[in-house]
């Protein structure tokens, strides 16, 4: 057995772990920062929060189910949004699955689900830095992922 071998071993079930762990905080985060009213829905909506106010966005989700793969404009806004977020240091995961992101958002609010889920932004409450530590887990996921090479890492919800 060579090295190589021994290490796609082990990386398999604690890949398979470290993405539920993060599924599931990316579930807590969604509900705590929608009840602390600091969750931005839609792509048009947290490009002009980005343009406001890059500085207070601690956290950027993109959704996209396998029929918007083929959506040229959502694509090239998901590339800007990216870019943006690399630029200015926030966290960014894709998610497959907008029906299962709908009903997490929709869970935490009474009035449903807003229309557009493909980009979800998270904002500090206020000036003092949010201390949440599903955030906390997300940025140490997502600082993980950077480390081999996997800007915008992929995570799937839980059930």
């Amino acid at each position: 057995m060579t090295l190589e071998e021994v290490r796609g071993q082990d990386t398999v079930p604690e890949s398979t772990t470290r993405m539920q762990g993060a599924g599931k905080a990316l579930h807590e985060l969604l509900l705590s920062a929608q009840r602390q009213g600091c969750l931005t829905a839609g792509v048009y909506e947290s490009a002009k929060v980005l343009n406001v106010d890059p500085d207070n966005v601690t956290f950027c989700v993109l959704a996209a189910d396998e029929e918007d793969e083929g959506d040229i404009a959502l694509q090239i806004h998901f590339t800007l949004i990216q870019a943006f977020c690399c630029e200015n240091d926030i966290d960014i995961v894709r998610v497959g699955d907008v029906q299962r992101l709908a009903a997490i958002v929709s869970a935490g609010d009474e009035g449903g689900a807003p229309g557009d889920l493909h980009c979800i932004l998270i904002s500090n409450p206020n000036e003092d830095a949010w201390k949440d530590p599903a955030l906390e887990k997300l940025s140490l996921f997502c600082e993980e992922s950077r480390s081999v090479n996997d800007w915008v890492p992929s995570i799937t919800l839980p059930e």
